[in-house]
């Protein structure tokens, strides 16, 4: 964390963006979830424990693709403590489908079945659940469990898998394609590639990831034949996940209930319904016990949603003078074994963002989503972006030098102007706002971009001279656009007898801090105190409905509900207030918590029109009360965008590479907490960072996870992260009231790019696959030397 993340609460001014020292808007509040995390006394799934709670464990399959020739249960059944062992065969003879919702796919393709059927189709996939008296012997029974295999030929590579003579997953997928689309106009295209004077290609594998998160999925279920299901678990949208529970167990919405407590992290796969959550629900309702599932970090490695892992090539066309005249690009993107809700469908709508910041003509997009033996893929931070947006800025850096050009003199050349917004990429994106080239001049600045190649060990275009410590620099740029938001969202205040205000929202923060930016947006609708705001997410039992946590979306869409909800409280209470005063509500002005009659001396309090909302003497055709629903849905996407720069130093005896300094360039429009903006970009480009220089997953041939283990798979330690200077444009959307965007993904977006762009710089050669480690980057440079 930066001095300037643990600062005391002060207002703030980025670029002429005035704050008034009264508003809460723009303050760097800390965080007042904190208190709570940081001494153990927050809550989680896994701390919830009612009595008679009985433990979840599953059998998974040791193969990536295998048919099942049989399951023998026997001596597990017999272990003390063994309340029962489960199979497909059991759930079927339920009354519930026992398959997880599934969208955007043939309708012949199955869905996830949460237990497996007759047929394995990746390594970790749950076979069999067994439930015992605790989690230990839950885990002793898995492994009493006889599973008897006929294994199957894999294929992990979704370019191989699109061979007509690789192992088929489902008849319905023809070369396992799960889904195909184009964007853009060919024909269009061709002629910009062809009038053009020059065009680069790169081949790239933006590589599979797993979601990390300090908290794996967990889920407590409890079931009561007249109240239905009451699911305690770890949840990024915990409305979403009360419908796709009904969906699998095949009951009603009205009868489960979500509560989602505390969750530490989620990065967009607890936002996905898995087995697990659905297992114990189903086994709490047969066993009628409270039924407790918390993913092992192993089995959350190999069966929990893993992201990215595209293999893309692309082309950009330009001119000599720089102008940038079409990009093309064609797409294989991993499914894994099943699809898992929409996820098959995120892949062919990455190419929306290819435009970048830049006035690019022409672009077209061919995306194949492909199974293959390997988990089940879908959103991770970014989902869509970081990928897009690495194929334009990798295209930018070789494109450069083949021009002889300064990589950021294209970049400028190329930006959209201010007064070009909106602007509708020639792939279907709509950007509300911009104006680039402030942010990007800012990052440049701080990272010294200018004195750092005016070095005399800077050689463009070949491996750069080694400084006094026999290292070698470079220098990377990205720029980068990032589309937040979307859908509804709603937002219920109440003002209590007394003054108080409590604030439901439809999100669910898992680190986003949401208990303090909505009370601060709340307490300036109100003009109230801070500390007399209370907010709270997670229950679909006291919340209307809700859509959730993810993409960037929650202070755009749940910010602007709940303001609007106490707008409308506020206008009640004026007519409550006015009636008080007896005059009419326009005579009526409002501030800091005091209702004044205009010209007069009369007054009355926020806090004692609350205490007669909800007393006798309610005025005349108002209800009693004082508390609004909204349902807010978005304009449409808002357009956040920045530049991040980093300088590496590479060994070039070894290949290792060390981040020296990081700066990130952000504008997310209006910031109403610049402190937990700040703390989202430090925790996006941490993962970038991760994503860039050490995480991969490994398969092996047969369809086995290699990296099923923080000792296998390489999360970037505190060590392994620099220090990261931030800084800020404020370009407000238009979309909203607010003038926000969202901010949560922008790291994970901008970092890989800046990051190859700087170790390619270094090291002078056109592209190095991610993650740039030792053994790459050393190939690369020996490779380079040779020719």
């Amino acid at each position: 964390m930066s001095d300037a993340e643990t600062a005391d609460s002060e207002p703030v001014d980025v670029e002429g963006t005035g704050s008034d020292e009264d508003a809460y808007m723009g303050r760097r509040e800390k965080r007042r979830e904190d208190a709570a995390l940081l001494t153990g006394r927050a809550e989680y799934t896994d701390d919830h424990e009612p009595p008679g709670t009985v433990h979840l464990a599953f059998v998974r399959s040791e193969h990536g693709h295998a048919d099942l020739e049989g399951i023998d249960a026997s001596a597990a059944e017999a272990m003390d403590g063994v309340l029962g062992v489960y199979t497909w065969a059991d759930v079927d003879a339920s009354p519930s489908p026992g398959r997880l919702p599934l969208s955007g796919l043939d309708p012949d393709v199955p869905a996830h079945p949460i237990l497996a059927t007759d047929r394995v189709r990746y390594h970790g996939q749950p076979i069999a659940a067994v439930v015992a008296e605790d989690r230990y012997r839950a885990r002793d029974a898995v492994d009493a469990v006889e599973i008897e295999y006929e294994p199957r030929e894999a294929v992990v590579d979704p370019r191989a898998a699109t061979d007509p003579d690789a192992p088929q997953l489902f008849e319905a997928a023809s070369d396992n394609v799960a889904t195909a689309a184009e964007m853009g106009d060919a024909d269009t295209t061709d002629e910009a590639f062809s009038a053009a004077d020059r065009t680069v290609e790169i081949d790239l594998e933006n590589n599979r990831l797993i979601p990390s998160a300090l908290e794996p999925r967990a889920a407590v279920a409890e079931f009561d034949a007249d109240d239905g299901f009451t699911v305690t678990m770890t949840s990024q949208s915990p409305h979403g996940h009360r419908r796709k529970l009904a969906h699998t167990l095949g009951v009603r919405e009205g009868e489960i209930r979500v509560v989602s407590p505390r969750v530490g992290g989620g990065f967009g796969h607890k936002g996905h319904h898995h087995p697990g959550e659905a297992m114990a629900a189903w086994c709490a309702r047969e066993l009628e016990r409270p039924v407790k599932w918390t993913a092992t970090r192993s089995g959350n490695y190999l069966e929990g949603a893993h992201g990215r892992d595209h293999r893309t090539t692309a082309e950009l066309a330009v001119d000599d003078d720089g102008s940038i005249r079409g990009v093309r690009a064609e797409t294989v993107a991993n499914v894994g074994g099943y699809g898992l809700g929409g996820g098959a469908r995120m892949p062919v709508r990455y190419g929306r963002l290819l435009s970048s910041q830049y006035a690019i003509d022409a672009i077209h997009c061919e995306t194949r989503a492909v199974f293959t033996n390997t988990a089940p893929i879908h959103s991770y931070r970014g989902a869509g972006r970081p990928e897009a947006i690495y194929v334009t800025e990798r295209l930018i850096d070789i494109a450069a030098d083949e021009l002889g050009m300064d990589p950021v003199e294209l970049r400028r050349r190329n930006l959209l102007e201010p007064d070009e917004f909106p602007y509708e990429t020639p792939v279907g994106a709509t950007y509300d706002s911009g104006d680039y080239e402030p942010a990007m001049e800012k990052a440049l600045e701080a990272i010294g971009y200018d004195e750092y190649r005016d070095r005399p060990e800077f050689r463009p275009g070949e491996t750069n001279a080694p400084d006094d410590d026999g290292l070698v620099r470079g220098v990377g740029v990205a720029n980068y656009v990032e589309s937040t938001a979307g859908g509804f969202e709603s937002g219920l205040v109440r003002a209590l007898p007394d003054g108080d205000v409590e604030v439901y929202a439809g999100t669910h923060s898992h680190g986003q801090g949401h208990e303090t930016t909505y009370a601060q947006l709340v307490a300036d609708a109100l003009e109230v105190p801070l500390e007399r705001i209370h907010v709270s997410e997670g229950d679909t039992a006291a919340i209307p409905t809700g859509t959730g946590t993810f993409g960037s979306r929650s202070t755009l869409v749940g910010g602007n509900a709940v303001v609007e909800s106490a707008e409308k409280v506020l206008a009640k209470a004026r007519q409550i207030a006015a009636a008080e005063l007896g005059v009419d509500p326009e005579r009526v002005e409002y501030e800091d918590g005091t209702f004044t009659v205009l010209e007069g001396d009369e007054t009355v309090s926020f806090a004692e029109v609350a205490d007669v909302a909800y007393g006798w003497n309610t005025p005349d055709g108002l209800e009693p009360g004082l508390e609004a629903t909204t349902f807010y849905e978005s304009e449409g996407a808002a357009y956040t965008f920045g530049t991040h720069a980093c300088i590496v130093a590479v060994d070039p005896d070894t290949g290792d590479v060390e981040i020296e300094r990081y700066v990130a360039v952000d504008d997310c429009g209006e910031r109403v907490n610049p402190l937990i903006v700040d703390g989202q970009v430090h925790g996006g480009v941490a993962q970038g960072i991760g994503q860039a220089l050490y995480e991969a997953v490994a398969y092996d041939e047969d369809g086995t996870l290699l990296t099923d283990s923080m000792d296998d798979y390489g999360v970037p330690r505190a060590a392994d992260v620099p220090p990261i200077e931030t800084d800020a444009t404020v370009t407000p959307s238009p979309l909203n009231d607010l003038g926000v965007k969202g901010i949560g993904e922008a790291g994970t977006i901008a970092a890989p790019p800046a990051a190859v762009n700087a170790v390619c710089d270094a090291i002078g050669v056109d592209h190095v696959d991610m993650p740039l480690t030792g053994e790459r980057v050393w190939r690369a440079i020996a490779s380079e030397q040779k020719e």
